[in-house]
């Protein structure tokens, strides 16, 4: 019997490996703008750093697990902007290292709008252990192990100011052949994915400031996905919020301002599905100002 359900996970998992998740997700996609478009780099005007983890499926053995850290900031009193993310991806046997490199360039417009224009490489090392699934699966039934390095670059363009933001980009533009397995030469295709993300702080009366934000992914042979979110500050202290990810999951998100500088959320997410099963994620963010400027208020993206 357990041998049975071992082979059953191994076969619910190669469409994964094939079809699913190329690109890593997470809930608090409104406060790690780096991760999905480069032209984020730098929008704090500060040195910004962040690091967040997430338990997918909780309960789950082999179930997603991710962990990202991410830096940017504006070089001096110029234009230019830099960034990086390093994250971890793992689900089942196959797991994913890999690091994006940001530069963003910001045109200065009217009313306290900035236009930002990015560029993005690189570099992905893609594994699959069959052995570690221990369901009798071994070299000579053809199944051997996977390690793949593959690069790729991405672009993206953002227009925002202190309270909005309204972005689109594309963080891996080339699509590449990704191995399955060595001996018999099956390939999955990792395609090119498109973010659209926006959203808009609104003063609630003196002690609330109400901010809604939209995700909008595209990818190339699977249905639109929408993240649908809203958050509220109370108090320039607490924040509160909920999400709807489209045929996917409900999520709650509560956060703690602890200063201007430092942020500390945690969200949860409850799947649509007939399977009960629950996430996990905390965020930890923290923004260091220059030394001519202080942070007197919160960053609402």
């Amino acid at each position: 019997m357990e041998f049975i359900k071992r082979m059953c996970f191994v076969l619910m998992l190669v469409p994964q490996l094939a079809l699913a998740q190329q690109e890593y997700m997470v809930t608090h996609y409104m406060f790690n703008g780096l991760g999905l478009n480069p032209a984020y780099a730098g929008a704090h005007d500060a040195l910004s750093t962040s690091f967040l983890a997430r338990e997918q499926w909780a309960g789950f053995e082999g179930a997603p697990s991710t962990q990202l850290a991410s830096v940017h900031s504006p070089i001096g009193q110029r234009p230019i902007s830099v960034g990086a993310v390093l994250y971890r991806d793992k689900l089942g046997i196959s797991s994913e290292y890999g690091g994006y490199f940001s530069y963003a360039y910001r045109i200065q417009l009217g009313n306290g709008y900035k236009l930002s224009m990015g560029l993005q490489a690189s570099v992905h090392n893609y594994a699959v252990e069959y052995a570690l699934a221990n369901s009798g699966i071994n070299d000579d039934e053809g199944f051997t192990n996977v390690n793949q390095f593959m690069w790729n670059v991405g672009t993206g363009i953002m227009l925002h100011s202190d309270r909005a933001y309204i972005g689109i980009s594309s963080p891996q533009l080339l699509n590449r052949e990704l191995m399955l397995n060595n001996e018999g030469g099956e390939f999955s295709e990792v395609v090119r994915h498109y973010y659209m993300t926006a959203g808009y702080a609104f003063n609630m009366g003196l002690d609330y400031v109400l901010k809604p934000n939209i995700l909008v992914k595209s990818v190339p042979g699977a249905p639109v996905q929408v993240d649908l979110n809203m958050n509220l500050l109370i108090k320039s202290v607490v924040w509160v919020g909920a999400s709807y990810r489209s045929m996917d999951s409900l999520d709650g998100l509560l956060g703690v301002q602890v200063n201007p500088q430092l942020t500390i959320s945690y969200a949860t997410d409850f799947t649509l599905s007939e399977i009960d099963v629950q996430s996990h994620e905390i965020m930890i963010n923290y923004v260091i100002p220059s030394k001519n400027k202080k942070i007197s208020t919160p960053r609402y993206f």
